[in-house]
């Protein structure tokens, strides 16, 4: 099965409306087409989105049940009843349980956090991790990142007397648990505005509204209560890491809580900082992505992810250098591990021969916490809907990830009768299911898929924000451009076509990268292709790129440069 080259698209021109923006905005064209091609065109939400300040953030009171689940917290809180907070295993999930476990400390409220284990337990509560916490003493438990597909595990925990607060940001299945409160923004009677909050984002408007309760009570007269901005460092790195979109109320977490980041008094955060390679200031979602998220993630996917927690909470630093090392060192084994599976994954797919529309593969020789991140590669190289399971004896646990035209939960909910479990959203999900059912699976997505896509839907888009020319760029161009940052999902860092450019200096350099200059009759720059080698052209040809402006620092001096995205190779 061949890789398939992008499609390049450019977004089209609005002329009108570009100078609508620019009169009441002052504004650049360039900027103003920018903001039109992500879909912000009114003047008010420009705004908003360029100041992303907490005053902005909707109400939590238009989230439903969250009154309701934060009243009886507060009850529990005045009893010393034990509450249990149980998170799930991914950095969301970590990330989440951590500013509940260090809200509920600020207060002295009783409390624990449970996060289970993937290997043996799975994802979302459990019915041995139930009969666990209550023997703990736990009269309430408090889901994070979790809960929302679990009713009979809701229903056993009511059996044993605990009654369980449900926040969570999966899909919503038609029968939900029968939990004391559900909070969770995608419920049809939900009127919160922003449906695509990450699982830490909906723990955070949870203490957003039991600080203004507790507020309200007269709880704090011999202190100031917890200053929330404190914990949106955690926020950010959750939601950044949930590759939650960037817009509306994430977008006001994340740019705020980048900040925040940056120069945290955590001790957790600041070794895992320095293992990570990365210095004091501004983060980006880039550094969270790749750097930090990758080893928060890691104990979740080979070992306890409570080690994490940890990390996050503690205010101990030698207990911070010591996980945030132990935690490095996995990575760097992870690492090997998703390797191996993404190349035995290559050759079953390379040795079937066949060109099938949803890629269904399955191997006992493959670890179950890394095969999401396999997934995900897989995807990129062959744009196909992916699922990949690990077998252990009769049943296997499978990481589904997909592609735009494909919603991989509702592919999988038309297959709920071949599986044991599941849940997710529209591009990844998580499943059990029995051995033999894996064919069966396999051969009715394909045909569910078969319906559904289109040839064009197999051919990976690479949008465009509009033609540069060589010469237009400089330091003015990219400061504008950055003015859009926090970039990630729905808010893309903008992304150029050049016009024809001549060829110097090709050379592979590195790990396969591409190094080049490009230019034209009046300058020339570097250009640098991350991975690219592939595509390295003649000294002398005409090329067209696709490219990302940047400003490139080595050793205190700062030069323009360019990052391909694409390249177009024309002539000799």
């Amino acid at each position: 099965m061949d890789c398939t080259p992008a499609h390049w698209i450019i977004f089209p021109q609005k002329p009108y409306l570009q100078f609508q923006l620019e009169e009441e905005l002052k504004l650049s064209p360039l900027l103003a087409q920018l903001l039109i091609n992500r879909g912000l065109t009114q003047v008010d939400e420009i705004k908003r989105f360029f100041s992303a300040s907490l005053n902005d953030l909707a109400h939590p009171f238009l989230m439903k049940d969250i009154k309701k689940a934060a009243i009886r917290i507060i009850q529990a809180i005045y009893r010393q009843e034990k509450i249990c907070i149980f998170g799930d295993y991914d950095v969301d999930g970590i990330t989440g349980t951590a500013i509940l476990k260090l809200f509920f400390d600020s207060i002295g409220a009783n409390s624990f956090f449970y996060i289970p284990d993937r290997l043996s337990e799975g994802y979302g509560l459990n019915f041995s991790a139930l009969r666990e916490i209550r023997s703990a003493g736990a009269g309430l438990i408090v889901t994070v990142d979790c809960g929302i597909s679990d009713y009979e595990e809701v229903q056993f925990a009511r059996e044993l007397g605990m009654e369980v607060i449900i926040t969570d940001h999966h899909e919503v299945p038609e029968k939900i648990p029968p939990a004391y409160a559900v909070i969770n923004p995608k419920q049809k009677e939900c009127q919160f505005p922003s449906k695509h909050l990450a699982g830490v984002g909906v723990a955070f408007y949870l203490i957003i509204i039991l600080r203004k309760l507790l507020r309200e009570e007269g709880f704090w007269t011999s202190q100031q209560p917890p200053n929330l901005r404190d914990y949106l460092d955690l926020v950010a790195l959750g939601t950044v890491a949930d590759i939650a979109p960037l817009k509306g109320e994430n977008r006001i977490f994340v740019k705020q809580g980048l900040e925040v980041l940056g120069k945290t008094t955590r001790v957790g955060l600041q070794a895992l900082k320095r293992v990570s390679g990365i210095e004091n200031g501004l983060l980006t979602p880039d550094l969270i992505s790749y750097r930090l998220a990758p080893r928060i993630n890691v104990c979740g996917r080979l070992g306890q992810a409570n080690k994490a927690v940890k990390l996050l909470i503690t205010k101990d630093h030698q207990e911070a250098e010591k996980i945030a090392q132990e935690l490095d060192e996995e990575n760097r084994k992870r690492q090997q591990i998703e390797n191996n599976i993404f190349k035995e994954a290559c050759q079953l797919i390379e040795e079937s021969g066949g060109n099938q529309r949803v890629l269904v593969l399955a191997s006992s020789d493959w670890h179950p916490g890394v095969i999401g991140i396999s997934a995900s590669r897989l995807v990129e190289k062959y744009f196909r809907p992916t699922i990949l399971i690990a077998l252990e004896g009769n049943f296997g646990h499978g990481s589904a990830r997909s592609i735009e035209a494909f919603h991989i939960y509702n592919g999988l909910k038309e297959c709920q009768e071949l599986l044991e479990k599941f849940g997710g959203h529209e591009y990844a999900a998580g499943l059990r299911i029995a051995k033999d059912n894996i064919p069966l699976l396999r051969e009715k997505l394909n045909y569910l898929a078969g319906a559904i896509l289109k040839p064009e839907d197999f051919v990976p888009k690479l949008y465009i924000d509009a033609k540069v020319n060589l010469n237009q760029i400089n330091e003015v161009l990219i400061e504008e451009i950055q003015s859009l940052a926090p970039f990630g999902t729905d808010n893309p860092e903008p992304v150029f076509v050049s016009e024809v450019l001549s060829v110097n200096s090709p050379q592979i350099v590195g790990n396969g990268h591409l190094k080049l200059r490009l230019g034209n009759h009046l300058i020339d720059v570097e250009a640098i292709g991350f991975g690219m080698g592939q595509l390295l052209p003649e000294s002398g040809s005409q090329v067209r790129v696709v490219f990302i402006p940047e400003i490139n620092q080595w050793q205190g001096v700062r030069n323009l440069r360019i990052k391909l995205k694409d390249i177009e190779i024309l002539s000799l």
